[in-house]
């Protein structure tokens, strides 16, 4: 199937490689369901065995996945983790980049076009954003990658995978406003990517860029992401928690970019909702106002970026929510509220909570399970939770 072309809608490009809507099909209609895991150490301890037994869960997960008429390439999969700093810093020492202590220093994986030159100009609007705003590009680093047992559909659209290190800035007090900072220089430089005249501007994609987590993920089947990133093997490839995901596109098109995790959370189910609450979100989106962005939220612009399935779109409103001062548990509890209005047990306090955040948010509805790093997995703590389907609770 041939890429689409550039897609703009009101002016922003719609990152997606979906073909238009035609006949029964529309784009706007993509969904996911799959098959999400998560293992944590309750006492914070990282190690490699965390990692070992989450890619057993993700394989295990195989049967809540799928695969096209191309066996070898999946829907995808992905893993998120804590950031492994003795690791990247041992691996940094060889490419002459002297990484700071954990915390002081953003990193994340970059989908980057296979031409070099196209690939190039991304590498160098990142690195312009960082310094415009008052961060500093400490290197990169060329993912290792292994693609000899991937599918030929997953070759074909397969980016070229590279690794960026950011040190925060002295002005920068801790390590959740350093975090701000990251998701304004990905937000800024995604738009003005999407908005340049690059002709492989889709195949550009950031899984996260923060101080605390690490997302390894691609169209990919469960067995094939060992094999694909070698980092994983790595004994000190460590972490306290991990969350995988398996993907299974329903009605949709898989690429890279849309398997999960995604930025904070891995989903499984349907967001039936989720038209109007893009609609919302798009609405409401002149009228955001935060103490802790100030002028700087309207670089977040747009904050749902068209052209990305329903997981994805909830995602980036996770994402809003908890960089604007909100926990991650509070988050989730004002996009997914419990049926509370008639609820004969539940506290009045508890009531008034989504009672009171119903004029701020409406439901995302469908989802059957939403595993998220609590805390967004600070070094501190390694805990996980989960959300379930509201009509559940």
């Amino acid at each position: 199937m041939a890429k689409n072309e550039s897609i703009y809608k009101e002016g922003v490009f719609c990152p997606s490689d979906f073909p238009e809507a035609q006949g029964m099909y529309d784009p706007q209609n993509e969904h996911d369901a799959c098959g999400v895991g998560f293992i944590c150490n309750l006492h914070g301890k990282k190690s490699h065995d965390i990692i070992h037994h989450a890619l057993e869960i993700l394989i295990r997960l195989t049967h809540r996945g799928a695969a096209g008429a191309d066996p070898l390439t999946g829907d995808g999969a992905g893993i998120l983790l804590q950031i492994p700093h003795n690791f990247y810093k041992r691996e940094c020492e060889k490419i002459d980049i002297a990484l700071p202590d954990a915390l002081e220093y953003g990193t994340g994986l970059v989908f980057l076009p296979q031409d070099e030159q196209q690939r190039e100009q991304c590498k160098k609007i990142l690195e312009e954003t960082i310094a415009a705003e008052g961060q500093k590009f400490l290197g990169w680093r060329k993912v290792p990658t292994c693609n000899k047992f991937i599918g030929k559909t997953a070759k074909a659209s397969e980016p070229d995978i590279w690794q960026i290190f950011i040190g925060r800035a002295d002005s920068v007090k801790d390590e959740r406003e350093f975090d701000r900072m990251l998701y304004i220089i990905r937000k800024v430089a995604e738009n003005k990517i999407f908005k340049s005249d690059l002709t492989a501007k889709e195949d550009f994609y950031v899984p996260t860029l923060t101080c605390r987590i690490i997302i390894y993920k691609g169209l990919l089947l469960p067995e094939q992401m060992e094999e694909y990133y070698p980092d994983l093997l790595d004994p000190e490839f460590d972490s306290a928690l991990a969350l995988v995901h398996q993907r299974y596109s329903t009605n949709t098109f898989p690429a890279w970019k849309l398997a999960q995790p995604f930025h904070l959370m891995c989903h499984n189910g349907e967001i039936n909702t989720a038209r109007g609450n893009l609609n919302w979100m798009n609405a409401r989106q002149g009228l955001f106002k935060s103490d802790l962005f100030g002028e700087d939220i309207k670089k977040l612009f747009p904050i749902i970026q068209p052209g990305l399935s329903d997981s994805a779109q909830l995602d980036q409103a996770v994402e809003l929510l908890y960089h604007t001062g909100r926990s991650l548990p509070h988050t989730m509890m004002m996009l997914i509220p419990e049926a509370w209005q008639n609820h004969k047990t539940m506290s009045e306090e508890k009531k008034a909570f989504y009672e009171y955040h119903s004029t701020l948010m409406e439901p995302w509805d469908g989802p059957a399970s939403i595993p998220l790093p609590t805390a967004a997995a600070s070094v501190r703590s390694s805990t996980a939770t989960a959300c379930a389907r509201r009509a559940m609770w």
